[in-house]
């Protein structure tokens, strides 16, 4: 199934998009309905009202309790760096506000000149979880979505924490839907992950070389906090962000930006310059 939040006269709604149309699941967003203990199967017999046309994407989670990051989780990424893989996952931490709809603009800040793209396959988790082994951390996925952790990479180095680059307000677009994760589409195997900037193809990966997987991240992370429905986990993203090339290349302002995962869906951006 495709699950998503869509914005409609003036509001959000939960809705199961089944190809052209929308099925109203009675809640205003995505994570007030996983909340639901039986959410998967609310989701299959849905019957409320039903939207047809273009939908307008508000971001499929529209306030997570946590928006959790990992940092360097490509395998063929960090040895073609010379660097060792990690024993560890990297974390960071991103704010509800830096997510945007799979269509929105996605606003570049006055105060950064090197916004950069970072392509990811993102969880959402849909069960309430602590202290779980992997195989547990799998069923707490409710499914995937994409995601892209659009960077201000001069303020990401000005010091050794990442955080201040990675969560500057509407700058995250996540989504168009999450697909579950029992979906054949996504489940049990990897899924082409590739991002475009006008129309150049800058990053291409396959997320079976994720170093530590979404069951394993979801497991790792349930040892420091409880995870509960709606919370989103990047899982990472791999080798041709901008920061990296020579010379290096940056979003800017009418930049199209295309973050695509097979058997998922893709987001489709264009940057903004901040106004003030």
């Amino acid at each position: 199934m495709k699950l998503s939040t869509i914005r409609v006269d003036g509001a959000t709604r939960a809705v199961r998009v089944d190809g052209g149309t929308a099925v109203d699941l009675g809640e205003s967003d995505l994570v007030s309905f996983l909340r639901h203990d039986n959410w998967a199967a609310r989701a299959a017999r849905a019957d409320g009202a039903v939207y047809e046309g273009a939908f307008d994407y508000a971001p499929v989670v529209v306030a997570p309790e946590k928006v959790v990051c990992v940092g360097l989780n490509y395998r063929n990424h960090i040895l073609e760096m010379g660097r060792q893989l990690p024993s560890h996952p990297t974390l960071f931490s991103k704010y509800a506000r830096a997510l945007i709809g799979a269509h929105d603009d996605v606003i570049l800040p006055v105060s950064s000149t090197q916004m950069d793209w970072e392509a990811e396959l993102a969880i959402v988790i849909g069960a309430k979880v602590r202290h779980v082994v992997p195989e547990v951390a799998r069923t707490a996925i409710a499914g995937y979505t994409v995601l892209n952790d659009v960077t201000a990479r001069d303020w990401q180095y000005r010091t050794t924490q990442w955080d201040q680059g990675k969560t500057f307000e509407a700058t995250t677009p996540i989504g168009p839907w999450l697909v579950t994760a029992d979906d054949p589409a996504v489940a049990g195997r990897g899924l082409s992950l590739t991002c475009e900037v006008d129309g150049d193809t800058v990053q291409k990966a396959d997320t079976a070389d994720l170093v530590f997987d979404p069951a394993t991240l979801v497991a790792y992370l349930s040892e420091i906090t409880t995870l509960v429905p709606g919370d989103v986990i990047a899982t990472g993203t791999p080798g041709g962000v901008g920061h990296a090339r020579k010379p290096a290349r940056y979003l800017q302002d009418g930049s199209v930006l295309v973050t695509r995962i097979e058997g998922i869906g893709e987001c489709r951006n264009t940057c903004r310059q901040e106004t003030r």
